[in-house]
């Protein structure tokens, strides 16, 4: 009797579906009702155009990144009102925030910079730097010079990607993980290198990996999945695989799956952890060709694709409980498909012009 009671409530927790914080034109989060399909509340930004979000550890806080001066705003989940904000700038520097994490307790954010000087006759560009920010104090707190990349990176060791794109920090809060064609561990307190982690196989060398701020409300606390590409050194042919990430351990395993599209989009995991689901992007122009992906994640192999019109512009996700996929960002609407079969069952009017940075809590 127990087991059918839970089994039940389960059930109507899928049913009703969760909440959607999606970024808008021109200093908007809007809050989406999943059941409702439906903006059931906005949030005004006091720093300008949300450009990220980042849920915390704990789901009770949104972190967001701003486009107009670099600022950045923390919205309480519960309430959805925005509790504290501010901004980088000032009126001779600038800074490119380039990736980043919460710790644990949401109190400093963790990330790299390039600050950007006004000079009387030229702006000067400074190097990388491993950067805290501290959420009350409101302030850059802590850099240390960012090592270059090992091997060096196509864009010259500029950091890791948009705001909280490589970055992780572990459960304890004490280490940083840094993804890139490696891994970085660093202490938090310092930057200070622990150790290096090298992902490739022997004779194939590993692509940039991308695991830091993913499946925020849906991934185990301490693992990270994602998709990664490889080329073997003869003829470089591309192939893409299953990365896991366990923050505890260190450990870090890896499956190729097949020959790499073009363009792969984030994996998305469903609660169960039995599937994950992406957008893969071949040919150019009209020539383009995009895809639907559902990966069996027990037996790490492509189980079901489907083609689906292309966007020039899009961002992919996933509903909280699984069962939807949403193709949105650069418009107005969020076009809502079924998991299983890959069909278009509804399409939300939001009403704003979305920026494409989502968050989805259950």
């Amino acid at each position: 009797m127990n087991r059918i009671l839970t089994l039940l409530t389960l059930s109507a927790a899928l049913c009703r579906g969760g909440t959607l914080f999606c970024g808008a034109y021109p200093d908007l989060v809007l809050v989406i009702d999943e059941a409702q399909g439906k903006v059931v509340d906005k949030i005004k930004l006091v720093t300008g155009l949300p450009r990220s979000l980042r849920l915390s550890p704990d789901k009770k806080t949104i972190f967001v990144s701003t486009n107009d001066h670099n600022g950045f705003e923390v919205i309480d989940v519960a309430t959805r009102k925005v509790t504290k904000h501010f901004v980088l700038d000032d009126a001779t520097h600038r800074y490119r925030v380039l990736g980043g994490a919460p710790d644990p307790q949401g109190k400093v954010l963790y990330g790299s910079t390039v600050e950007i000087t006004k000079e009387a006759d030229r702006f000067s560009i400074g190097k990388t730097k491993y950067t805290i920010i501290d959420i009350d104090q409101q302030k850059i707190v802590k850099t240390v010079d960012e090592p270059p990349p090992d091997p060096p990176s196509a864009n010259g060791g500029r950091g890791g990607g948009r705001f909280f794109g490589n970055f992780e920090v572990s459960p304890d809060g004490k280490f940083l993980y840094q993804f890139g064609q490696q891994v970085r561990v660093l202490k938090s307190e310092d930057f200070s290198e622990v150790e290096k982690i090298d992902l490739e196989l022997p004779g194939q060398p590993m692509e940039n990996l991308g695991l830091g701020g993913m499946q925020e409300a849906l991934s185990e606390p301490t693992m990270r999945v994602s998709l990664f590409n490889y080329s073997d050194p003869s003829v470089h042919n591309r192939v893409f695989g299953l990365a896991r990430f366990d923050l505890n351990t260190r450990k870090f395993e890896f499956t190729p799956i097949g020959p790499s599209p073009a363009q792969l989009g984030q994996l998305f995991v469903t609660p169960d952890k039995k599937m994950g689901y992406t957008m893969s992007q071949n040919g150019q122009g009209g020539n383009r060709r995009c895809e639907f992906w559902g990966l069996d994640l027990t037996t790490t192999k492509l189980a079901r694709t489907s083609e689906v019109p292309c966007r020039s512009r899009y961002s992919f996700g996933m509903s909280t409980n699984g069962q939807k996929l949403y193709i949105y960002g650069a418009g107005f609407e969020i076009e809502v498909f079924d998991a299983i079969t890959f069909q278009r069952e509804a399409v939300w009017d939001l009403g704003n012009d979305m920026t494409g940075a989502m968050v989805s809590i259950p």
